[in-house]
């Protein structure tokens, strides 16, 4: 079994996505149960409606869990395994206030050494522990540090080794009852049958941490896991670190399809069979082991150039209905647009404007008149030759003095596409399209 863990906690971010999509494929391919954990008992830094929002957006990229969790609603398991874990001498009650650790960590910061907890409640008494039951003194759960060095194989990053003071007396369960993220997710690990965990890169340290817990409380089957090198902006900056620029909400937002990011979100540090394809052919061909073991770069122009290619496959009648229309004709008129447009806003703002009134002033706005009242009264032609032919016959233009207004009048822009191919795909509408404004 697989999982993806979602933290209500802010935007979806584009690597938390290609997180989620790589966890969705291999569960596809081995054929076990993908799960999705909202990682919610951390109030404090919770935002309401962002577990609903994080759950839409992969839905919109075809990412459906079999089983949704949310760790709130299991309390009651983490608090009894850990207190087994006190009970059993492996953790710890720890009385050391926020004031106290932070202390500390000047103090480590000053002297230029990595924090580590003192471990000065490690060695409290029956009577003590008694007493703090008595008097309902607030404390937090630390399970002891490991003896020996926890070591695993990563699939991506090799052979990991951490030791006992870098692993350390963590807190596994907060004063107000609640667990932490390293605990909590090692008990559902641990509890729901995952086999191979797929996270980022910046996760990996929390890795030993998990594996140090389910060994404590008696679980000894290995789990494997693959951690994602991180993908990075044009200045080489972690892209999970630019705010709206790393936003999956934002990439939709301006037009971005959804088969077009997750297409180039499979392509960073992959090598492929095709540079376009679908989700169902990435599931016959990716292999996790092969992805690159060095950060990526995310490239805005070259996703454009994806969408633009997904545009241009899309079913002449699905893409018109992205614009409001049921035509193929009007999703062939959006394709003509593709040489110098690649999302979807691109394109709108193109279609609005041919099927809006147009501004008949200016230099050109007499002519545009005298060309809108023949359009509208004309009898209907096939061709575009035919059509032109027509309108200069009647009013007398010729060449740009004809070719310039009809442009306006067709597209209500100066230049684009070959007038053609536009009026072969709106000449249906002919007469709605070149009106001029009331």
């Amino acid at each position: 079994m697989l999982r993806y863990a979602l933290l209500p906690r802010g935007d979806l971010s584009i690597e938390s996505l290609r997180v989620a999509l790589i966890n969705s494929i291999v569960a596809r391919q081995r054929k076990e149960r993908f799960v999705l954990r909202i990682e919610d008992t951390d109030k404090a830094r919770i935002i309401e409606g962002k577990d609903g929002e994080g759950r839409e957006l992969l839905e919109k990229f075809a990412i459906h869990p079999d089983q949704t969790l949310y760790q709130s609603d299991q309390l009651g398991r983490y608090q009894h395994l850990a207190v087994h874990l006190v009970e059993e001498g492996r953790a710890f009650l720890c009385l050391c206030s926020e004031e106290e650790l932070e202390r500390e960590r000047q103090r480590a910061e000053a002297e230029n050494r990595p924090y580590r907890y003192s471990g000065r409640c490690n060695g409290m008494d029956a009577d003590e522990l008694r007493r703090i039951r008595e008097e309902k003194i607030p404390f937090t759960i630390r399970i002891r540090k490991p003896a020996d060095a926890i070591r695993f194989t990563d699939l991506l990053q090799g052979e990991i080794e951490a030791d006992p003071g870098e692993v350390d007396h963590f807190v596994i369960l907060r004063a107000d009852g609640t667990p932490t993220s390293d605990f909590a997710a090692a008990v559902d690990d641990m509890t729901g049958g995952i086999s191979l965990v797929i996270d980022e890169e910046e996760r990996l340290r929390h890795a030993p941490r998990q594996i140090h817990i389910r060994r404590a409380l008696g679980f000894d089957e290995a789990i494997a896991y693959a951690h994602l090198p991180p993908l990075l902006d044009p200045q080489g900056k972690r892209l999970s670190e630019t705010g709206d620029a790393g936003s999956v909400k934002r990439l939709l937002e301006e037009g971005f399809l959804p088969d077009a990011i997750l297409n180039y979100l499979l392509l960073l540090g992959n090598e492929t069979p095709t540079e376009i394809f679908t989700l169902p052919e990435a599931v016959e061909w990716f292999d996790l082991q092969k992805l690159s073991r060095s950060p990526a770069r995310f490239d805005a122009e070259r996703l454009r150039q994806i969408n633009r290619e997904h545009l241009r496959r899309m079913e002449d009648r699905t893409l018109s209905r992205i614009f409001g229309f049921a035509d193929a004709d009007v999703g062939r008129l959006a394709k003509l647009y593709l040489e110098e447009a690649a999302t979807i806003n691109e394109l709108e703002s193109r279609i609005r404007a041919i099927f809006a009134p147009k501004n008949c002033r200016g230099d050109q706005g007499e002519t545009m008149q005298r060309l809108s009242a023949l359009i509208l009264a004309a009898p209907y032609f096939d061709t575009f030759d035919e059509f032109t032919a027509y309108l200069s016959e009647k009013s007398g233009l010729k060449d740009e003095a004809l070719s310039r207004p009809i442009r306006q009048l067709m597209t209500g822009a100066e230049k684009g596409p070959d007038l053609g191919k536009i009026y072969q795909t709106i000449k249906p509408y002919i007469t709605e399209v070149a009106r001029c404004q009331p």
